[in-house]
């Protein structure tokens, strides 16, 4: 099959897996002050974030945290690097790090934190609704 094909399908698949994420992220103070916590995925369709980890988020994250840090947190899953994703977000970094699960020695390097799949995935199961994966 020629790599351009292969290519484009994976494109078009990473598309789909895609239209899951929000589109517009909402601060953490905005989805604290909602009823029901929720936004818009690509897709269009309503994403309801799980009012308990918003709350235990306002709780455990300093008040000007609760400003800058947009949800969901976003990690980005290149194909390139098989064994890890990435965030682009600094506030989200520092979130996690004033959370304790990412470790205060990480750091951006050219706009971009890396880490482990299995850290990420575990990220994941600890704060349902509030962290995706997206492709690229």
């Amino acid at each position: 099959m020629d790599e351009s094909v292969l290519r484009r399908w994976m494109s078009l698949e990473m598309g789909k897996v895609n239209d899951g994420v929000v589109s517009a992220r909402k601060s953490l103070e905005e989805l604290l002050a909602e009823e029901k916590p929720s936004a818009v995925t690509r897709g269009g369709k309503p994403y309801r974030f799980d009012k308990n980890v918003i709350h235990a988020l306002g709780k455990a994250l300093p008040a000007p945290i609760h400003r800058r840090l947009r949800l969901p947190m976003i990690f980005f899953f290149d194909m390139e690097v098989a064994d890890s994703c990435f965030l682009a977000d600094a506030a989200a970094l520092e979130a996690l790090q004033a959370l304790g699960d990412l470790s205060g020695q990480r750091e951006m390097q050219a706009g971009r934190a890396w880490v482990g799949r299995a850290i990420v995935f575990s990220i994941i199961r600890k704060y349902p609704s509030v962290v995706q994966i997206m492709m690229r």
